[in-house]
C-alpha cells in the first residue's frame, strides 16, 4: 500500500522546544524523539560534506525501520559540475549513503539545481544515464525554463521524480512522473483552503498507487514540524 512519508529538512533546532520537543530532552535525543512523530527527514548537510559511516550508523540505531532520510545531493554534482562530467564523484557520494539504502531506510536523494541553470534535457538524459536506477532521484529545478513536457518526458523514462516546491515566489507544477511524488512546502505559512488542496492531491497520489514525501520549511519555530504532523494525521483521516 502507498504510504505518506511527511517530516522537515533537518531536525537538530532547539527553538522547537517545548512546541515540538520537550522542554528539557537533551539534544542528542532530538532524532529519537522526531522519529516518534514523524517518519521522514530531509538531510540538507550533505549538500555541502559527505556524510561519515558513524553518523549514518547513529542515525540508523536512533530510527524505528520505517523511518526515511531524503538526502540532498551534493553541491559538486548540481552547483559545481552542473550535471556534467560527475561519472567519479556520483559513485563517492552514492558510497556514503548506501549504508541506510542497505538498511532499507534511504527515501529520495534529492537533486536541486541552480536558479540560473536554465533547461537542458540531454544533460539531463545524460545526467539521468549514468544513476544507477535503484537510486530513487527527484529535481529540482529553480528554472522556470525546465517547466515543459520535454522535461517531464526525460524524467518520465527514467522513473525519476519531480520535486514539486513551493515557495512566495515560485511553485512546480503537480506533475508526477515517477513511482514517487516528492514535494517541499517552502511558503512561511499556508491558508485553510491551501491546507485542504495539500491534503487532497497527496491523497490523489497515494490512491494511484506512488508513495509521496512531504517536507515542510524549517526554520526557527517548530510550525514546519507541526504542519508535518497536522498533515500525516489529515491525510490518515482522509484515507
Amino acid at each position: 500500500m502507498s504510504q505518506l512519508f511527511a517530516g522537515t529538512s533537518g531536525w537538530a533546532y532547539p527553538s522547537w522546544k517545548p512546541d515540538f520537543y520537550p522542554a528539557k530532552l537533551a539534544q542528542k535525543k532530538f532524532l529519537s524523539h522526531y522519529a516518534t512523530r514523524l517518519n521522514t527527514v530531509e538531510v540538507n548537510f550533505t549538500f555541502r560534506q559527505l556524510v561519515k559511516e558513524t553518523t549514518i550508523q547513529n542515525w540508523l540505531n536512533e530510527t524505528p525501520a520505517h523511518f526515511r532520510f531524503g538526502v540532498k545531493a551534493h553541491q559538486v554534482i548540481t552547483h559545481i559540475k552542473r550535471l556534467k562530467g560527475t561519472e567519479d564523484f556520483v559513485p563517492r557520494f552514492l558510497a556514503t549513503i548506501e549504508p541506510l539504502a542497505a538498511a532499507g531506510k534511504l527515501g529520495p536523494v534529492l537533486f536541486q539545481l541552480p536558479p540560473n541553470l536554465k533547461a537542458d534535457a540531454a544533460l539531463l538524459r545524460d545526467f539521468l544515464a549514468i544513476l544507477p536506477r535503484t537510486v530513487p532521484a527527484a529535481f529540482e529545478f529553480r528554472h522556470t525554463t525546465w517547466f515543459a513536457d520535454s522535461t517531464w518526458e526525460v524524467l518520465k523514462a527514467s522513473n525519476a521524480a519531480l520535486c514539486v516546491a513551493e515557495t512566495e515566489t515560485m511553485t512546480t507544477p503537480d506533475v508526477a512522473t515517477a513511482a514517487i511524488v516528492y514535494y517541499r512546502f517552502r511558503k512561511p505559512s499556508y491558508t485553510g483552503e491551501e491546507r485542504r488542496s495539500m491534503v487532497e492531491r497527496i491523497t490523489q497520489h497515494l490512491a494511484a498507487g506512488r508513495d509521496v514525501f512531504a517536507y515542510f520549511k524549517h526554520e526557527e519555530t517548530p510550525e514546519g514540524a507541526l504542519s508535518a504532523v497536522e498533515l500525516l494525521r489529515e491525510v490518515g483521516q482522509s484515507r
